[in-house]
């Protein structure tokens, strides 16, 4: 069993099973051996007053598992049905890899690779979202 394995900049902090845990001065290593942990990167969080746009607001409710606020079982076909409709908008064949790959994620239960996966459509959202202003 390999795990989940972070790897951590100095004083960079982490959420694990709500307890926020800072690292030390320097780099470090990090294997979680437990699969069914709660674990969020807090430089990758978004706060609930950033997600205003779609993608966001996927990504947050993927947080929230991630987080432990919400049980797998009630965010599971919500996160399902909102990555569908992401994929009408997002209908470019490397958008549409990200959508598959955070879909099959959320299928096989890691929400972190899923979250990983939507992560990338942020700046694209943002560049469709300038260029209707």
């Amino acid at each position: 069993m390999s795990g989940l394995i972070l790897k951590l900049s100095p004083k960079e902090r982490i959420l694990i099973n709500g307890a926020v845990i800072e690292n030390g001065d320097r780099r470090s290593r990090l294997a979680i051996m437990t699969p069914d942990a709660n674990i969020l990167r807090l430089r990758d969080a978004i706060h609930p007053e950033d997600a205003k746009t779609p993608v966001r607001r996927v990504c947050y409710a993927v947080q929230l598992v991630l987080t432990g606020d919400t049980t797998t079982d009630d965010a599971h076909l919500p996160l399902l049905r909102h990555i569908e409709e992401l994929s009408q908008v997002f209908v470019d064949t490397d958008s549409r890899k990200h959508l598959d790959m955070a879909s099959d994620a959320l299928v096989q239960g890691d929400h972190y690779k899923c979250l990983k996966a939507l992560r990338t459509l942020i700046p694209r959202e943002d560049r469709l979202l300038a260029t209707r202003n």
